[in-house]
């Protein structure tokens, strides 16, 4: 596992706050909110936009289910928003999915997803992000096999289809 405890907390927290979050949102909205911690406010605007497809308020309600902010802890809930977003291309979202892969939270353990979400988080990261993606990338794969990684690569080049 890659990160845990406060460290992995404090990472995602910067990650999702340093992204330009939610563009419409307008001041004291949700992304507001979001960013300045108050996580119940966040969830009961953020909700919404969520449901209504915006990746970004998919990741943010995902990373509030993941660590019980605003919303009740909940693993699977997490997984199911991250992936929403991921798949929509957002590059922190890919990131909290590859992380989640890697820990078997709410989704199941698997180093070939986790290395696949986490290349694609690597390749389509703000630069300011790109480096501490692609680190969290490295050190997973640091205890895959090549061909595992290989898996990984492989099916990274073919999202978003596979």
């Amino acid at each position: 596992m890659i990160r845990s405890g406060k460290v992995f907390v404090a990472a995602i927290v910067l990650a999702l706050a340093s992204t330009g979050v939610v563009r419409a949102d307008a001041p004291g909205g949700g992304t507001a909110a979001f960013n300045r911690g108050d996580y119940n406010r966040a969830a009961r605007l953020l909700l919404p936009q969520a449901e209504r497809g915006n990746a970004r308020a998919q990741g943010m309600v995902g990373f509030m289910y993941a660590t019980g902010q605003g919303l009740p802890q909940a693993y699977d809930a997490a997984g199911y928003w991250y992936r929403l977003a991921a798949e929509q291309g957002d590059p922190t979202s890919q990131y909290l999915l590859g992380l989640a892969y890697d820990k078997g939270q709410g989704v199941p353990q698997d180093d070939v997803a986790a290395y696949k979400w986490l290349n694609l988080a690597a390749a389509h990261a703000p630069k300011k992000n790109r480096e501490n993606f692609a680190k969290l990338r490295n050190a997973l794969a640091s205890k895959m096999s090549r061909g595992q990684i290989a898996a990984g690569q492989w099916h990274a080049l073919r999202w978003p289809e596979d």
